[in-house]
């Protein structure tokens, strides 16, 4: 098995994209509504992701506008129908009754973007019709085409043959807009734009249902609090079961390798790289056992992959090297900010594919000799913890490489003095696979699916990406507590509280992978038990 791509471009860190979003309504945000339903009888039915991502853009600054083509509702039918909570939300609502023109007419467009205030390039239209796309064509506004509602008729006027339509009308929106934008903009801006925080409403929706299950309050401890925070995520109660599962590992090796921080040599790197190809690794065992698909990227290894046989159905392995391993970070930057701005990327990107192609919950995995050494550097950056109170002994070296390893840690922190923003703690003391993993969790919580993340180098990750974007943590379940003591810092400082205590330091996703039938219990016991009403059964 080879790599599919040998290298990406480093692009720099890109700022937020967008200034507004108008949307058309029927067919696009909910479900069109038989022919003849009177106004007073419409009850929307949101497609799904709709209403979930109205409310992150919300949070993230967004303006919103809905033009839509009706044939006697007015801006206040129109909001009524939506409800309060999402009519709130759109800043502008423009009816084609008020504007005496229906799409693909530019007017009601045209309208939304002199009521915002705002240029033309400087909004996104999101519709399910030709017409919607012509009339952001005569606005000069961006469009993304959301699949065709069934059954409803299409403008003979406008041919559909924009690239920007996403033909699957099953498909979530909030993730198709996550892909628009990262095709758009990058991977991690649009990640960074979708990163919101969780749906309070559906979890006190779930903590209610909670109560009513026929058992104690709070018998089931924990689980019940990962239920609550799926339904937080997911935005509705009970939550979705979490499955299909990806496991990721990135893949990376480290400059500071060369100062003896490891008893291992540099080359088993990428030979563990053949052995995730090959199925031949724990990772591949557990991840079989939770029924999770497995994919190894190559983010920075420093020596040359080895050939590994491929199977159907086995590891995918992507080749995305941003350069072969770091500097060593104890004498200089482990690497520019543009290859940590790459790496990133990387991550965010196979995260926004992953959930594209089915994903409904990501597990990290790792993978680099000598990468317990960045983790504890991350760390202690990120939390202000001593170098000696956060570095470990990880894969078992002795008390003289261990005072080694402390002291490296502490001259590489001391470097960076007051200076502790996310991307260039990241690229002086971090990893390559510790910018990958950052993107992939930011990309998931954009995307409104539980990341479980595994031992200390992903907890490392988490605390950049919780940097980048504080809304990421509600989304991250802690799989496992490592028996690095990096790890527990990391917990501590996230306010995270591991689902698994088993003194594992293997890595490689290995914790995550038992944690997730756990995660996926919590899940199905809201969905399958009875509650009392339903049960008969009386409530002390």
């Amino acid at each position: 098995m080879t790599p599919d791509q040998p290298s990406i471009p480093a692009p720099p860190l890109p700022a937020a994209p967008l200034t507004a979003v108008i949307f058309d309504i029927g067919g696009t945000l909910v479900d069109l509504a038989p022919p003849g339903t009177a106004v007073a009888d419409l009850q929307p039915s949101y497609r799904p992701g709709a209403r979930r991502l109205l409310r992150v853009l919300a949070a993230a600054g967004v303006r919103l506008a809905a033009v839509t083509d009706t044939s006697v509702m007015g801006e206040s039918e129109v909001r009524s129908a939506l409800g309060e909570d999402v009519s709130s939300l759109f800043e502008v609502v423009i009816t084609s009754v008020e504007v005496g023109a229906r799409k693909p007419d530019p007017a009601g467009v045209q309208r939304a973007l002199a009521l915002l205030g705002i240029d033309a390039p400087e909004a996104l239209m999101i519709g399910d019709q030709p017409a919607d796309e012509g009339a952001a064509a005569a606005a000069g506004v961006a469009f993304l085409g959301v699949g065709m509602a069934a059954g409803a008729p299409v403008s003979s006027s406008v041919p559909n043959t924009s690239s920007n339509w996403m033909p699957d009308r099953e498909a979530r929106l909030d993730i198709a807009v996550l892909e628009h934008l990262a095709a758009r903009f990058g991977p991690l801006a649009a990640a960074l734009l979708l990163a919101g925080p969780l749906d309070e409403s559906a979890a006190a929706d779930a903590r209610a249902l909670q109560g009513r299950l026929t058992k104690p309050p709070g018998s089931l401890g924990r689980l019940e609090e990962l239920g609550t925070q799926l339904a937080a995520i997911a935005g509705m109660s009970p939550p979705p079961v979490p499955t299909p599962a990806a496991v990721t590992i990135f893949a990376g090796d480290h400059g500071v390798w060369a100062q003896g921080v490891s008893p291992w040599p540099q080359e088993v790197t990428a030979q563990m790289v053949a052995n995730f190809c090959a199925g031949g690794a724990a990772i591949n065992v557990l991840a079989a056992a939770a029924g999770a698909a497995v994919t190894v990227v190559d983010v920075g290894v420093a020596t040359p992959l080895l050939p590994a046989p491929s199977a159907p159905g086995g590891p995918t392995l992507l080749g995305r090297r941003v350069r072969s391993g770091t500097a060593d970070l104890s004498e200089g930057p482990a690497m520019t900010e543009s290859e940590a701005s790459a790496a990133l990327d990387v991550g965010a990107a196979t995260a926004i594919a992953a959930v594209a192609g089915g994903a409904r919950v990501l597990l990290t995995g790792d993978m680099g000799i000598a990468n317990t050494t960045p983790s504890a550097a991350l760390i202690a950056a990120l939390t202000g913890r001593p170098a000696e109170e956060v570095t470990g002994r990880g894969t078992g070296i002795d008390d003289p490489t261990l005072a080694r390893k402390v002291r490296l840690v502490s001259k590489a922190v001391a470097r960076l003095g007051p200076d502790r923003g996310a991307l260039r703690v990241l690229a002086e003391v971090g990893g390559l696979e510790h910018a990958a993993l950052a993107g992939y969790i930011v990309a998931g919580a954009a995307a409104g699916v539980p990341v479980v993340v595994d031992g200390v180098i992903a907890l490392s990750a988490l605390l950049v990406a919780a940097a980048l974007s504080p809304a990421v943590t509600g989304s991250v379940i802690a799989g496992h507590r490592s028996a690095e003591p990096g790890a527990t810092a990391a917990l501590e400082h996230l306010g995270l509280s591991p689902v698994l205590d088993l003194g594992l330091r293997l890595g490689e996703g290995s914790g995550a992978a038992l944690a997730l039938p756990v995660v996926q219990a919590a899940s199905l016991i809201m969905s399958g038990m009875a509650t009392f009403d339903s049960a008969g059964v009386k409530e002390a």
